[in-house]
């Protein structure tokens, strides 16, 4: 690793909700570090958190209990005005559905978070162009979403969530409304762009022929975080 400081550490994290019949804890004391250019695997099934984990680890939700450090910087108790900066400038969110914006092209929804933060139009379209073309859509810049197919609009949305050098990317079942073939296209750029920048990967899936590339994996069962064997996988 290039460093001895964990991008993300998350310490005891539970996470509570309330609901009709009661509170619905999630969450039960969740240890986890991830370092820079490292690609952790989060799987379980639908409900066992952890979409939850990556929202509080995205500085979207406050845990109920536990500690967030970004780069070792404990950002639980900041103001949301400190977090929202944070999340703009550290953090790089995928879905599972894309939300590119139809109006505009590929290159321009890859700059818009840039043009967000400030970066003049030029430098943020250049910069769009970089990312695009390192995944592989060098000549599809001026397409609109309607004129790309599933994979590659999704390999637009990972481009958007790099476009900021961002240290943390978290993603949310980055594959789960593609097809076998082209989730395993979609990954495979991914997977390779963060190992080129260094950023730290914290991806959550069902998809396990996509964990066994991943540098650790572990699942969560009853709330709690099982670190399970790496099978890493040639690609």
């Amino acid at each position: 690793m290039s460093s001895a400081i964990p991008v993300l550490s998350v310490r005891g994290v539970t996470r509570t909700y309330d609901t009709a019949s009661g509170g619905l804890t999630v969450l039960r004391g969740v240890d986890l570090d991830v370092m820079p250019g490292e690609v952790v695997g989060l799987i379980g099934p639908s409900g066992s958190g952890k979409s939850s984990l990556l929202h509080a680890a995205g500085l979207l939700e406050r845990p109920t209990s536990g500690e967030v450090r970004i780069d070792g910087k404990d950002v639980g108790d900041l103001p949301e005005r400190a977090r929202t900066h944070i999340r703009l400038a550290s953090i790089g969110f995928v879905y599972q559905f894309h939300h590119l914006l139809a109006e505009f092209d590929a290159r321009d929804n890859v700059a818009l978070p840039l043009r967000i933060a400030g970066v003049n139009q030029t430098d943020a379209r250049a910069r769009a162009s970089e990312v695009l073309t390192a995944l592989g859509l060098g000549e599809r810049l001026t397409h609109q979403p309607a004129q790309l197919s599933g994979g590659e609009q999704q390999r637009v949305a990972v481009a958007r969530a790099l476009a900021n050098r961002p240290r943390l990317l978290l993603a949310d079942e980055p594959t789960g409304n593609l097809d076998p073939t082209t989730s395993h296209t979609v990954f495979e750029a991914l997977h390779r762009l963060v190992k080129d920048t260094g950023v730290a990967a914290l991806i959550a899936t069902h998809n396990m022929e996509l964990a066994g590339h991943m540098d650790r994996v572990f699942a969560l069962k009853d709330g709690h975080l099982e670190e399970r064997p790496a099978q890493s996988q040639a690609w």
